[in-house]
Formats: C-alpha cells, structure tokens, sequence
C-alpha cells in the first residue's frame, strides 16, 4: 500500500487525515537537538552571515566531513567579505579545487561582490532578498537568515526531505513538482513560534545523523512515535528514488604537453563541466562512448593540436582514467606530449604556461590534479596530500 502526503498516519488533534501544523513535530525537533544535536561546528554560536552563508554554500550537496578542511582554508585565504569580493576570480577557484560543483564557487564570487556593492556588505536579513542573490535558492536563503537573525524561515533540503518523506509518509518522489509544493506547506505550517534556530538546525542534524538514507537509527529518533516510515516497515522505501535513467558514457583525448618545468592549460568555460578551472587541452571535447573504450589518438590530429604550440618531438599514452559526473561517466585518455621547439608564448587565447612547482595550488579538476601531480613530480604531489 502506497501513503499519499494526504494520507500518512493521523497526527495528533487532526481529524480525517494530516493536519499540516503540528506543534508536536517542532517541539519534538527542538529538544532533541538541545540534547543531542550538533554545537561544536566551526560555522555555529554565530550570527555572522558571512560564515554562515559560506557553510551553507560548501554544505549544498557535500557532506560535513569534506567541507570542514575547505572551510577553514577558505577563511584564511578569504576572512572577510570584502576580501572574498575584492580577490581574483582565479583565486577563488583555487581554494575551491577538489571540492566539486564549481558552479558554486563562481556564484559565491558573485554574490559577494553584489552584496558590497548593493548592501554595503552586508547580507539582507530577509530570505526574499537573499534568494535573489547569485547561488542561493529558497531553502540556504531561509536558513542563512534563520541562523544570522532568527527569521522565521522554512528550510527543504535533502536532509529534510528525507524526514519529511518518512515521517509523513509520502511515497511520490520528493523532486516532483506537485511533491515538493506539497513538502513546503507542510514545512511551512510546521514553523515553531519560538527557537527557530534549534529546529532549523535539529532537522538538518536529524537528517545528517539519525534519518539517514542507509541504516537509520529509529531507535534513537525522537519522532519515531509519529513515523508513517517506521510503523509500516518503510524505511527503506522512503524517501521514493529517482527513477533511473542510463548513465551516458563519453570519452576525452588530453594533452600532457610538458617542456622546460612547465605545463601547457587551458581554462575551460565559465559554462559546463569544470568550469572556469583549468585543465589540460582536448582534441575534440567530451564526445560519446558506447562502450568506455578510447580509441588511439590520430598522430596528424596530434601534430595539429601541438604545432599551435611548438613543435611535437614525441608523445606517449598514458592509462586511461575515469571520472563519474552525476549525469555522465568521462572516460580520459592522456598524451603526455614533448616538444622539439616551443613557441615563446602560448599561441591561443585562454592558454597559459604552467609552472609544475605550482600546480598543487592550481585551480584544476580534481582528476586532472591527480594526474598531473602524479606524473610530474612525487614532491608536488606531496604537497598536495597536505590538502
């Protein structure tokens, strides 16, 4: 049997169905994250909106155990928001290597710069306000300004959703329009009239640490009494998956061309896979594969695509590598490539010399770092572990 949102279990003082306000869900969230929830975070105990903001950011889809280095590196380099807003781009993209959907990291430039030039620098305690601001949707603008100023805010991120889809027991997947409408009434209505930031952050920690999507610990859960999820044996069921579709394979053909200490990159567009970072140059893009095999790069395509360059001496294929994107799985196949003569200046627009001493600090894909690192010098990479 399927529960529809309409149709989970009867909550207390509801009649025929669900009432969407329950002050029992909220109180229950928040004496539960008094006791056992989350304190100690680097991004907590504040009301600075620029560290919070930034946690939110990194947080959007990436776990608490990777953000936590990035996070502190990124103060360093960045302690403020005019400094953040004032750096290069470039920089930017390099604190933000390795931790992966760099589209963030480019909206966070920008909305930095927006909020010194249009708020004096200071973030819009209104989540309306916030949510216009580059890289920050309805759910982080409501939760950016439930912690810096106690706004009455809902939040519905994955870890919410989760709650929500079990507690409630809503078997239509929560990324469905009609679903998702129906989790914000519901979050909406659920809104306490007090501690605001204890149940923000009681449902996240609920999510993160107890509803998890393997394993939950029900038995520690302090709405398992109200659970739709656990009294009809769902857990595993809930929240309902996406449904699948066929993971696309593509295959790239890169260039290691190496002369004189440095390495030749490419900045890729702002658009796109990697974008904005550097990486190495492509013969002809990410283009289809059936079956993940690259095949042998053609020598004249090779000699065209160097002798922009310099001159080829000789070229080597290295081991294919294989990279998972959420919606395609790139299969790289590397040239590491020698030149006979180099031409003084990198002859293409968005080309650049690379020292190889620099690249464990280089805004590069995180497979193309590896590579590199690994190649050109057990020193650098090294270094790199260190982050």
């Amino acid at each position: 049997m399927k529960y529809k949102l309409e149709e989970a279990a009867p909550l207390p003082g509801a009649a025929g169905g669900a009432a969407l306000d329950d002050p029992g869900f909220s109180a229950a969230v928040i004496g539960w994250q008094k006791e056992h929830g989350r304190h100690v975070l680097p991004w907590q105990n504040t009301r600075d909106a620029y560290l919070i903001w930034l946690s939110e950011i990194m947080l959007q889809q990436t776990q608490v155990a990777a953000v936590l280095g990035y996070y502190a590196r990124f103060l360093t380099r960045f302690p403020t928001l005019r400094d953040l807003a004032a750096a290069p781009v470039e920089d930017v993209m390099a604190q933000w290597s390795g931790l992966g959907y760099y589209t963030r990291a480019r909206n966070l430039h920008k909305c930095a710069q927006r909020v010194v030039a249009e708020y004096d620098g200071v973030f819009p305690s209104d989540p309306a306000l916030l949510a216009e601001l580059p890289g920050i949707g309805r759910s982080t603008a409501a939760a950016i300004s439930a912690f810096s100023s106690g706004t009455r805010a809902a939040i519905m991120d994955g870890n919410v959703k989760r709650v929500f889809a079990r507690v409630f027991g809503i078997a239509t997947y929560p990324g469905e329009k009609k679903t998702e409408q129906a989790m914000w009434r519901r979050a909406e209505a659920l809104l306490p009239l007090q501690g605001i930031e204890s149940y923000t952050q009681g449902l996240m920690d609920l999510g993160a640490t107890l509803c998890t999507r393997s394993s939950p610990s029900c038995e520690r859960c302090p709405l398992q009494a109200r659970c739709v999820a656990h009294a009809t044996g769902r857990t595993k069921d809930l929240p309902v998956r996406k449904p699948k579709k066929a993971s696309p394979e593509k295959h790239a053909t890169m260039l290691v061309i190496v002369d004189a200490g440095q390495v030749l990159l490419e900045q890729r567009p702002d658009a796109g896979i990697w974008g904005g970072l550097l990486s190495l140059p492509e013969l002809d893009g990410h283009t289809p594969a059936d079956d993940g095999h690259v095949a042998a790069a053609d020598h004249a395509a090779l000699t065209l695509a160097v002798g922009r360059h310099g001159t080829l001496e000789s070229h080597e294929r290295l081991s294919t590598i294989t990279h998972v994107f959420t919606h395609y799985k790139l299969h790289i196949a590397p040239y590491r490539v020698t030149l006979s003569r180099r031409l003084h200046a990198a002859a293409e627009a968005g080309h650049v010399w690379y020292d190889q001493a620099r690249l464990a600090d280089a805004p590069l894909p995180a497979p193309i770092k590896k590579l590199l690192l690994e190649l050109l010098g057990d020193g650098a990479a090294a270094q790199a572990r260190m982050f």
